[in-house]
């Protein structure tokens, strides 16, 4: 209730704010325009001023003078209503600005009043708690799956490592003791390699050709 009693006041008093620089601008346009009127009234006299003197009237010359400084009174005191109402306007404005700083910084506090109350220190503590305890569980289910069971945990690591090093030592001897590949033969350019001697035709070779050659008949 008084929350809506003061937001409702305070809605009121920015509206009245807003209301008032308003009525004041609209013066304040008035005023201005009131000495325009007047300081073209003052010119004007000053010219027939100038006219009665070239007509030698100076009684008439004097009469426009006197109204001139009358017009002139009458453009201070308007000056004067024009500054006050300047005065006035600025500090309307730099009372409203602070109001709605004062109400900015009232709301902020507000939020974190209540993000405070829905963040309690020792519902935190507690969620901590727990995340650090179900960091500490998935840790220690993680090691017991990558624990080894049934035959592979009777392996000894040593065993295994030694005979995978006379593995190792085995495959090194094996290549040593192959023959080393033949060093390819560069034969010089311009030069073809010699064909081998055809061999020459045994007894033997020839009694099979004659074998051949009755058969194929």
């Amino acid at each position: 209730m008084f929350n809506r009693v003061f937001g409702k006041g305070k809605q009121q008093s920015q509206t009245n704010a807003v209301a008032t620089l308003d009525k004041l601008n609209e013066t304040l346009e008035m005023l201005e325009k009131k000495e325009k009127v007047l300081i073209k009234k003052a010119s004007a006299e000053v010219e027939k001023a100038k006219e009665y003197t070239r007509s030698k009237n100076k009684r008439a010359a004097i009469q426009c003078l006197k109204r001139k400084r009358l017009y002139e009174q009458q453009i201070e005191q308007l000056g004067n209503f024009q500054l006050r109402i300047h005065d006035q306007m600025i500090l309307l404005e730099g009372a409203k600005a602070t109001t709605e700083t004062v109400d900015a910084l009232r709301t902020g506090a507000s939020a974190m009043k209540a993000m405070h109350k829905t963040t309690n220190i020792d519902d935190l503590d507690k969620t901590m708690d727990e995340i650090n305890e179900q960091t500490e569980n998935m840790k220690q289910i993680q090691e017991a799956l990558s624990t080894p069971i049934g035959a592979t945990a009777d392996f000894d690591e040593d065993e295994l490592e030694a005979e995978l090093e006379e593995l190792e030592g085995a495959e090194l001897e094996e290549q040593l003791l192959q023959p080393a590949p033949a060093a390819p033969v560069s034969i010089p350019a311009g030069r073809q390699p010699t064909r081998p001697a055809p061999q020459k035709s045994t007894a033997e070779d020839d009694e099979l050709a004659a074998l051949q050659a009755e058969m194929a008949l």
